[in-house]
């Protein structure tokens, strides 16, 4: 089944055209996506580890994220995209939106509006559920720890995260 986004102009309004996530966009139209953060009582972040079957950046630490699909609401998108490739249910009442920002139009997925998602919330590591075509792995990370991996190339330098680790 084909995965269908809204397609948003640079403000961030529907402008009542819908495509397949496949279809290359053209300049000047945007979709929107999320980026999802969790952080634990003891200031840690769970991360995953991109699968090596990615065809972009396999085998990079990140923290999950994704398209919001067509209808889909932001919030709704978050919790999918954590349910999706990380097997947890996360509480809406523990998240909020921290940053929104919009990336240029670099690549074929085209010009994105994100939301920056972070939920203050404890998980156990051992019940999470790897989307295997998403994921190979997942770990709690010190602030530390995502900023020397980031510097080592070992996870994507997140030029916001300083904003998040005020949070919770």
């Amino acid at each position: 089944m084909a995965e269908l986004m809204d397609i948003l102009d640079q403000n961030r309004n529907k402008t009542g055209r819908i495509t397949e996530r496949s279809i290359p966009m053209k300049k000047g139209e945007y979709h929107l996506a999320v980026s999802v953060w969790i952080k634990n009582d003891a200031g840690e972040f769970l991360i995953s580890k991109r699968s090596p079957m990615k065809r972009i950046s396999p085998n990079m630490w990140e923290t999950t994220g994704g398209v919001v699909m067509s209808g889909e609401d932001s919030l709704s998108a978050a919790l999918r995209e954590v349910r999706e490739e990380l097997g947890i249910e996360l509480s809406a009442e523990n998240g909020r939106i921290v940053k929104r920002y919009t990336y240029p139009h670099v690549t074929d997925d085209g010009a994105a509006h994100i939301d920056v998602w972070l939920f203050c919330q404890n998980v156990d590591i051992n019940t999470v559920v790897l989307q295997k075509e998403e994921t190979c792995d997942a770990m709690w990370a010190s602030v530390e720890q995502i900023k020397l991996m980031a510097a080592r190339k070992l996870m994507f330098d997140y030029d916001y995260f300083d904003e998040l680790i005020v949070f919770c």
